[in-house]
Formats: structure tokens, C-alpha cells, sequence
């Protein structure tokens, strides 16, 4: 049995992960609560951890998430069928099935919502990619096998949102073209260590990083804009002897991709 506690200051937040998934034409959302109590002062009336008034400030705080979740899905969803210039607030809100005014409750226009889309799928995808990198074996051409699949498998797993940021991040205003750019090279400096791997990696052009880089995002954003994310993964081979080849030559690169190595 739990200790009583004396009435404590709280916090409470809730972390809700944006991602719906449609099921038997409903939607579920992954929620995660988290209640965090920091000392300090009584609250007035003693209200503790776990009352009804803090309950209340969860439910609250789950509706407003669920909400903004849905929303962000159904303009990934909008995308994928009209693409970004076509999508309106009107019909994200009908697929959502949400109110016009839940909508603005969250989001100032669908350029704010589309920003919210982006920025959660390359948050998301370069998180399962540092997830990936840090269990793979302690050898870099290992682990950069092991990010672009990673990188692959949820552009095709999440292909509304991937779509989202690597097709129409570029044509969806400055701001979101910036983010996504920062994004792309910020993955750079990863490659950059095969320089260490490499008897000529001195003399590699200094642009080499960005190519490979733009090089795989690019082929991610062919598939996509053509509607066949489901072969990402079956690239994964292909990708990863392109990357490699310039660090480790052709021979080496293409036992890495087949783990051959």
C-alpha cells in the first residue's frame, strides 16, 4: 500500500504522441501521462496527486492533445490525396472531425498546422535514427547502415507524415523549406566521421557529406511523390553502398550494405 503523502505543490503535465492510427475506421491515439511533483508550497484546500480536480486537468489536457493529433493527421492525410497547395482548413477539419473552431483553438492557419506535421515527422525520424545508430554494432559503416534503415523503414511506415516533410516542406513556404534544410544537414556531420575511416579521407571533396545526404533524401522523395513509399525499404542495400563507397571503395561498401563485412 502507497505512503500518504502530505499536500505537495504539483505539476501536471501530459505528453501525448501525435500519432493516430486509423483502426476499423477509428482513430486511437498512443497517449503517455506523466505527473511530476516539484516541492513547494500547499495548495489551497490540500488537493494532492491524484484528486479530482488534478484527474480533470488530465482529461482536459488529453482533449485538447487528441485533438491537435487528429488534426495533424488529417492534414498528413489531405496532403497525400490533394498534395499542400490544394489542402484546405475545411477539409482537414472534415476528416479530422473536428470543429472549424477546435481547429484555430490550435493551429493560427494550415501553414502552422503544416509546420506541426513537419517538424514531428523529422523530429521523429532522426530520434528512431539516433535509436538505431547508438544499438548498432561500435563501427561507424555499421551504424550508418543501421540509421538509413531506420530512416527508410519510417518514411515507409509513416508515409502521410514523411510526405509531409521530405515531398512538400520544400514548396510549403520559407520557413518550413528552412526547417527541413537544417534538418538534411544536421545529418552531415555523421557521414563526416567516414573521413577517419579512409586512407584518402583528406583529400575527399568537402561537399561530399551534403551530397550523400541530399542524395538519399532525394530518392526517399522520388518514391514518395509517386506514391510508392513501400519500396523504401528495398533500397536499403543500394543506399548504403552509395554512401559508403566514397570512404571504404566499392568492394568494402558493398559487403557492409550486404552484411558481408
Amino acid at each position: 500500500m502507497a505512503q500518504k503523502r502530505g499536500p505537495r505543490k504539483v505539476e501536471l503535465s501530459v505528453r501525448t504522441c501525435l500519432y493516430v492510427f486509423l483502426m476499423d475506421s477509428r482513430e486511437t491515439a498512443v497517449v503517455s501521462e506523466v505527473v511530476s511533483p516539484i516541492g513547494g508550497e500547499e495548495l489551497a484546500g490540500g488537493i494532492t496527486i491524484g484528486t479530482a480536480p488534478a484527474r480533470q486537468q488530465i482529461a482536459s489536457a488529453f482533449v485538447v492533445e487528441h485533438q491537435r493529433a487528429r488534426i495533424v493527421r488529417a492534414l498528413a492525410d489531405e496532403i497525400v490525396d490533394h498534395g499542400y497547395r490544394d489542402v484546405t482548413v475545411a477539409g482537414i477539419v472534415r476528416r479530422a472531425g473536428v470543429a472549424r473552431n477546435t481547429f484555430y483553438a490550435s493551429f493560427a492557419n494550415k501553414e502552422e498546422c503544416f509546420l506541426a506535421a513537419s517538424n514531428l515527422a523529422g523530429e521523429e525520424a532522426m530520434r528512431l535514427v539516433s535509436v538505431a545508430v547508438r544499438a548498432a554494432p561500435d563501427k561507424w559503416a555499421r551504424r550508418v547502415r543501421a540509421g538509413i534503415g531506420a530512416f527508410l523503414s519510417y518514411a515507409a511506415s509513416e508515409s502521410a507524415l514523411a510526405r509531409a516533410f521530405v515531398v512538400e516542406s520544400l514548396s510549403a513556404g520559407p520557413e518550413a523549406a528552412d526547417r527541413y534544410e537544417r534538418t538534411v544537414r544536421a545529418v552531415a556531420p555523421f557521414f563526416r566521421l567516414g573521413r577517419r575511416e579512409s586512407p584518402s579521407g583528406g583529400n575527399l571533396p568537402p561537399t561530399l557529406e551534403e551530397t550523400i545526404v541530399g542524395g538519399i533524401f532525394w530518392v526517399v522523395y522520388q518514391r514518395m511523390a509517386i506514391g510508392r513509399p513501400e519500396e523504401l525499404e528495398g533500397l536499403l542495400e543500394e543506399l548504403v553502398e552509395f554512401a559508403l563507397t566514397p570512404y571504404l571503395g566499392a568492394a568494402a561498401a558493398r559487403r557492409v550494405a550486404a552484411r558481408r563485412d
